[in-house]
């Protein structure tokens, strides 16, 4: 958890004070990998966008909501998977939110792209909140937890 909110942070950073502007062109990583400044004002994929004290204080809200629940499921966590996942969601959570209460919105910096179509713009964060889900979702199937327990008499 730590680990994620440090490195979504310190990347942030590092993409803020090495732009200019945002809308500067993007700088190529890879064939499939741009870096580019962009302000989301909404959560995941841009979508609800806020930009009035009032639509950023209610995310905010639902974020330390979310991030509450997702530390009291982490809790009582037996298996080390569980942990994991909910640690890299609940980093992810905070370093995002961390930027709505600087900045008014979350700073995305990876563009992925193929084919000339752009996926969608990123950030450490997000994809730490994605692998979160991923090993849930794994546990789930396949860990301890996914297993079927027989029917008591």
């Amino acid at each position: 958890m730590v680990a994620v909110f440090a490195l979504d942070q310190a990347s942030k950073f590092a993409i803020l004070h090495g732009f200019d502007a945002a809308g500067q062109p993007p700088r190529s990583l890879t064939p499939f990998l741009d870096l580019v400044l962009v302000l989301n004002p909404g959560i995941s994929f841009s979508l609800f966008p806020q930009d009035t004290s009032a639509g950023i204080s209610l995310l905010l809200g639902f974020t330390l909501v979310a991030t509450v629940l997702l530390g009291v499921w982490l809790w009582f966590a037996r298996s080390p998977l569980v942990g994991l996942g909910l640690g890299a969601i609940i980093g992810g959570a905070l370093g995002n939110g961390c930027d709505r209460l600087a900045y008014g919105a979350v700073v995305d910096f990876l563009d992925l792209h193929a084919f000339g179509r752009h996926f969608f713009v990123f950030n450490v964060a997000d994809a730490a909140i994605n692998i979160g889900v991923a090993l849930l979702i794994f546990d789930g199937m396949f860990g301890r937890g996914g297993e079927r327990q027989p029917a008591k008499p």
